[in-house]
């Protein structure tokens, strides 16, 4: 009599498991994954944590409203830990092992650079939202940042307009975004007629903080007579000492004016922003817009992360506007395969945060309206140009031989 108690608990105890191990599968079924590579340690943390902070509100935002085809977004975060190589290797496991439908991530297009051939040979979809160099063109990434149409040819343009520039400083961390954009700049401004001779470049590694000598160098390159401004690509927390040699320099905004393409709210959140005053960014945003669809993204900010310093900035709207259409081409397509939901994103348009449009190419780049803000003294930019209308984004600059 044992044996049939003992068989029979047996197949009690198999036939829980085997309910378990469909539980599992029906919940994996009724979910979306969706991947979020961004470095949460290392030296670009303190720039993507607030990346995935984004992500993490848009999609809960999103679940709430009852997910997409009727299923909820499963959020899957790996930490690529500000290391180049290990960006690859864990962009690997999200397709591969996790089956995510979609990634939101990277920052630097050095990470980029290196996750691009895994998203190609495996088929999957990135979106990108931060600025880059151009110079690249995958039909497995969606670039939600800012071309150097959208931000440098309009930046010089403005100072060649409006600031009257004739001398040019090109400075930037040695990397792929700088160099690559200065390339594109260099080329720019001699084709606008600007000679050799007034142009300067000047590159300095991650973290750079003895900046006295390049300084001079940059005021006794400005001593000439002629009206000279800097481009700035410098990255990270070097552009802190380098402000502040500036002002030790009696080098004021009025001076020579500095562009920075890398500096926004997020870099300038907690330090000692005088030195800074008066000197410009360029960007696609700044938290500062006055517009109901920013006001909204700014409350919810706060509320989901509890805690209303916290600022907003350009690469957050690249994520805000990426997964809103990705959610609408997917609702389009009907599935979230990726040959289906590239074929649908094209020219779907969704409300970007500052009044208009963003509108997804063929090119797979998005219209952007671009923007030249002021630093002010609570870490905040006064917009003081702006373009009339979206720019649509363009990857290749025609003063560029590599490019044409």
């Amino acid at each position: 009599m044992r044996k049939p108690s003992f068989i029979k608990k047996s197949l009690v105890g198999l036939g829980a498991a085997i309910g378990l191990c469909l539980s599992g599968a029906l919940t994996a079924a009724d979910t979306i994954k969706v991947g979020i590579l961004h470095s949460l340690s290392g030296t670009m943390a303190i720039s993507e944590t607030t990346l995935k902070d984004t992500m993490l509100m848009l999609i809960d935002e999103q679940n709430k409203k009852g997910g997409v085809l009727g299923k909820q977004l499963e959020v899957v975060v790996v930490d690529p830990a500000s290391d180049w190589p290990l960006f690859a290797e864990k962009a690997r496991e999200l397709i591969e092992k996790e089956k995510v439908a979609v990634v939101f991530g990277c920052w630097t297009s050095v990470s980029r650079k290196s996750v691009l051939p895994v998203f190609e040979e495996l088929n999957g979809l990135l979106f990108y939202p931060v600025q880059y160099e151009g110079e690249e063109s995958s039909k497995n990434v969606f670039y939600t940042g800012a071309a150097p149409n959208q931000q440098a040819i309009p930046a010089v343009d403005y100072l060649l307009k409006e600031v009257g520039v004739k001398r040019w400083v090109l400075a930037g961390t040695d990397y792929v975004y700088p160099r690559t954009t200065n390339k594109i700049l260099e080329a720019y401004l001699k084709h606008k007629g600007v000679a050799e001779k007034d142009i300067m470049i000047s590159y300095t590694s991650f973290g750079h903080s003895d900046w006295q000598s390049i300084v001079a160098d940059i005021k006794k390159f400005g001593a000439e007579g002629k009206k000279t401004a800097v481009v700035s690509t410098i990255n990270g927390d070097a552009n802190v000492p380098f402000y502040k040699e500036l002002a030790n320099q009696g080098i004021s905004a009025e001076d020579i004016p500095v562009i920075a393409f890398s500096v926004g709210e997020e870099e300038l959140s907690g330090i000692d922003t005088k030195p800074l005053v008066g000197h410009l960014a360029a960007w696609n945003y700044f938290m500062s817009v006055d517009d109901p669809a920013n006001e909204a993204f700014i409350e919810t900010w706060h509320k989901f992360i509890k805690d209303e310093k916290r600022v907003t900035n350009d690469p957050m709207e690249g994520h805000y506007i990426g997964f809103k259409l990705w959610v609408k081409a997917v609702e389009k397509a009907g599935s979230t395969e990726t040959d289906k939901v590239r074929k649908a994103i094209i020219g779907l348009e969704t409300p970007n945060l500052t009044g208009g449009k963003a509108k997804m190419l063929k090119n797979h780049h998005i219209t952007k309206p671009v923007l030249i803000g002021e630093i002010q003294e609570d870490g905040q930019f006064e917009v003081v140009w702006q373009t009339e209308k979206e720019i649509p984004g363009d990857p290749w600059s025609k003063s560029s031989s590599g490019s044409k």
